[in-house]
């Protein structure tokens, strides 16, 4: 990591409140004021974030992984995912609660500074931006094989080049672009669910040409609805946990809206019921359509049932949308990452030359808004492009190493993500009541509980022989993290014990 001088007095997007590592209580964030908001552009409206909402986790995951999910738990899939997205939606609720009180572009980071020290900050913040960048090239590879199948005579690397390049200007010119891509790419993915979930309902009701009511038999036959009995429920919680992941960069864009802390309340109430029945929608139908058996560890089951009732082309249709979904991923994962990284610099966490944003100041002390923090996505996507070629070039070796060691970061940072809320919680309830126009359920028993569930699903992973390299390498790379976190630390006290010293 990038040694940097001690933090600067808060600018414009952070409120002077004192970290959990200063002397005496931290105060409560009062709700930010006009003058305390983004350096960066208000270019995004509600619809924009509305659609993130809803399309950033509908993914590849969800359109090709859950055949894996499927094969292990039957037709109890439904169980895992209803399982594994309350999991999500509950953080999601906790981090909407917090960053509609306190909106930041560093979103959790910020709120896990604030709550536990500059330690968790700067943890959290560089483990999610390395995750980012990380799967970002899983997706540019992914999108590239598909493109180079409907048009072989360009290579997976051009097309790889051609969407990095695509993305990086769009990223680079204003967050409006950001905005519109991401709102027509989640339109398509979600028109593509409903249509989906209407094509599906119809068929086992015998509604459609040529078809017959499916009743129940696919759910209680072969086995029954829990063919490998609940050890296979948890089987399928293991596969289709991290399917969730992608939430997260609602509350980093609520920040660069006109009223942050009602557009993020707004996209959290509507995205989580919603994904939550998209994705338990999608899998009842698919496991009433066709026996579980049917279904296949990357074989896509949308096709399967698409294919079942009839749909002409359905693996080009399905291709098409996975094609969008992993472009939307893409975008949304280079917009993530840049701003997290910019949120570090802003509060001494990282370069501060990443904080030139392109109004011609920088981030916390120009003053200006309309800006695109174009070093801090020229940073995410070198590093990008470095782990790109590293998937080119070496998938089975040193890149398969990279992507275990955040194999298991997402569940970390939901874990810190609920930690700091037990601690901002009950500070704005004492100090800044008001600022909570979002509130978690059930407080504080749903965030103990969830904190379990996390915790359970990482000793789950322990003893599952697939899933344990991913938990052990994405240990040592949170331990790794941890330690330079600590070593700034110690850096920084001495340098503040010198010079009281000194005066």
């Amino acid at each position: 990591m990038h040694e940097t001088p001690p933090p600067t007095p808060p600018g414009p997007s952070t409120p002077a409140i004192p970290s959990a590592s200063a002397a005496g209580p931290p105060a409560a964030a009062p709700p930010p004021s006009a003058a305390q908001t983004e350096p960066l552009a208000h270019g995004l409206k509600q619809r924009h974030l509305t659609m993130l909402g809803l399309g950033g986790v509908i993914g590849a995951g969800l359109f090709v992984g859950s055949g894996a999910g499927i094969a292990v738990a039957g037709p109890a899939i439904v169980v895992s995912y209803l399982i594994a997205g309350a999991l999500a939606m509950l953080v999601m609720r906790m981090l909407g609660e917090m960053s509609a009180a306190m909106p930041a572009s560093g979103s959790f980071s910020v709120h896990a500074e604030r709550a536990l020290g500059r330690w968790a900050g700067f943890s959290v913040g560089w483990l999610y931006w390395f995750l980012l960048v990380v799967v970002l090239a899983v997706e540019a590879t992914a999108a590239a094989q598909i493109a180079h199948g409907w048009v072989p005579a360009v290579e997976p690397w051009a097309w790889v080049l051609l969407f990095m390049v695509v993305f990086t200007v769009a990223n680079l010119t204003a967050v409006k672009n950001f905005g519109e891509f991401e709102f027509w790419f989640a339109s398509l993915k979600v028109g593509a669910i409903v249509v989906f979930l209407v094509l599906g309902g119809l068929a086992v009701f015998g509604l459609l040409p040529d078809t017959d009511p499916v009743g129940m038999t696919n759910l209680t036959g072969r086995g029954g609805f829990l063919p490998n009995g609940w050890s296979g429920v948890v089987s399928g919680v293991l596969t289709v946990v991290f399917a969730f992941g992608g939430l997260e960069v609602v509350t980093i864009a609520a920040a660069e809206t006109d009223d942050p802390a009602r557009a993020v309340g707004r996209a959290v109430r509507s995205a989580v019921v919603r994904i939550l029945f998209f994705y338990v929608g999608s899998m009842l139908v698919i496991v009433t359509v066709l026996p579980w058996t049917a279904q296949q560890a990357g074989l896509s089951p949308y096709v399967k049932v698409l294919d079942a009732i009839g749909v002409p082309s359905a693996g080009q249709i399905m291709n098409i949308v996975v094609f969008v979904a992993l472009l939307s991923a893409l975008n949304a994962n280079l917009y993530g990452s840049s701003r997290m990284v910019f949120s570090l610099a802003e509060r001494g966490e990282a370069p501060r030359g990443l904080l030139k944003v392109s109004g011609g100041g920088a981030g916390g002390s120009s003053g200006q808004a309309g800006g695109v923090p174009r070093r801090a996505v020229l940073a995410s996507v070198a590093f990008g492009f470095v782990s790109v070629l590293l998937n080119l070039l070496w998938p089975d070796t040193v890149f398969l190493y990279m992507l275990n060691s955040v194999g298991a970061v997402l569940l970390f940072v939901w874990a810190l993500i609920a930690a700091s809320q037990l601690r901002l919680r009950a500070r704005l309830e004492r100090e800044a009541p008001e600022a909570l126009s979002l509130r978690m359920w059930c407080f504080p028993y749903l965030t103990w509980l969830t904190l379990a569930g996390l915790l359970g699903v990482l000793v789950l992973m322990l003893t599952d022989d697939a899933a344990r390299p991913q938990v052990l390498w994405s240990a040592g790379a949170t331990a790794l993290v941890l330690l330079v976190a600590a070593g700034r630390e110690w850096r920084a006290r001495r340098a503040g014990a010198e010079g009281s010293g000194g005066t």
